[in-house]
C-alpha cells in the first residue's frame, strides 16, 4: 500500500462527509453465501475513515480497521472510537499485526487495487480462521445513463490526474485470480461476483466534496483546481432539479475463499 499511504492525508474531512456508504444488500449476499453473522469478527483492510467499517458496527460485529495512514485513523477513531466492537489498528493489507487465524471475515472495500498482491494473500491467509472469508468491495459510480453522469465523468477525465488507471484498475482479472487462486493458467477460480444498485441526491456542497475527496484531482493552489471548479459549478447549474443532482451507483462485492 505504499504508493496509496498519503494520496488522501489532505482530503480526509471530505472523504469521511461526503465518500458514498455501502448498501446493506451487501449483508444480505454475504448472509446467503457465508453464512455471515453478527458473531463474525471481521478486519476491514484499508479502512480509511471507516466507511465500510460502519456497515458492519451497524451490524452488530466486531470490527478490527486496519489502515496505514494517520490522519484517516485519526478521523475513524473520533467516528467509530467510542464503541466497543471497534478497534482502529496501525497496519497495513500485507502487514497487519493481527493475531493468526483470528479473523472471520476479511473486507477489502474501495482498497484492494493499492495492495501488493502476493503480499497480502500471505497475510489474509495467516490472520484468517480456517473457513474464513474474504469480500472485495467496491462502490462504481455510473459513467452514462444521464447527461449529468456523463459530463461528470469527463471531468474527471480532463482534471484527474491517473483517474483512468484507477478507475480500471478493479478490472484487472489477473490480480483477482493471483488472489483467490493460484495464479496459474487454466486455475479455478475460486470466488464470485454480486452487484447492487444503488444511489443518492446530492447538492453542490456535495458534489464539490465528493470530487475533492478523489486522490487523482488537484487541490487548491494546484493547476487546474479553479477551472475544474468552474467546469463542475456548470456541470451542476445545467442538471440539478431542485438544487439537487442523482448519482448512482453499482456496488461490486467479489466474495471468495
Amino acid at each position: 500500500m505504499t504508493d496509496s499511504l498519503n494520496r488522501f492525508t489532505n482530503r480526509v474531512e471530505n472523504y469521511r462527509k461526503y465518500r458514498p456508504g455501502y448498501p446493506p444488500e451487501v449483508l444480505s449476499v454475504l448472509q446467503q453465501v457465508t453464512g455471515f453473522s453478527t458473531q463474525w469478527v471481521v478486519a476491514d483492510l484499508g479502512a480509511g475513515t471507516g466507511i465500510s467499517s460502519q456497515l458492519f458496527l451497524e451490524h452488530g460485529n466486531e470490527v478490527y480497521a486496519v489502515e496505514p495512514n494517520r490522519s484517516m485513523r485519526q478521523a475513524a477513531q473520533e467516528l467509530f472510537g467510542d464503541q466497543a466492537r471497534f478497534h482502529i489498528v496501525e497496519g497495513t493489507a500485507e502487514a497487519t499485526t493481527l493475531p493468526d487465524a483470528a479473523i472471520d471475515l476479511v473486507v477489502a472495500a474501495q482498497a484492494f487495487h493499492w495492495f501488493n498482491i502476493a503480499a497480502t494473500r500471505l497475510e489474509v491467509r495467516r490472520i484468517r480462521t480456517p473457513q474464513g472469508w474474504v469480500a472485495l468491495i467496491w462502490n462504481h459510480r455510473q459513467t452514462q445513463g444521464s447527461k449529468f453522469l456523463e459530463e461528470y465523468e469527463q471531468l474527471l477525465c480532463t482534471y484527474g490526474r491517473d483517474y483512468a488507471a484507477i478507475r480500471d484498475s478493479h478490472r484487472d482479472q489477473r490480480r483477482l485470480k493471483e488472489f483467490f487462486g493460484d495464479g496459474q493458467p487454466g486455475s479455478k477460480r475460486s470466488y464470485q461476483t454480486f452487484e447492487v444498485a444503488h444511489e443518492r441526491w446530492l447538492t453542490y456542497e456535495d458534489l464539490r466534496g465528493l470530487l475533492m475527496s478523489a486522490s487523482y484531482v488537484p487541490l487548491e493552489a494546484q493547476p487546474g483546481h479553479a477551472n475544474m471548479l468552474l467546469d463542475l459549478r456548470s456541470i451542476f447549474a445545467r442538471h440539478a432539479k431542485d438544487g439537487l443532482v442523482l448519482m448512482k451507483y453499482q456496488t461490486e462485492l467479489i466474495v471468495g475463499q
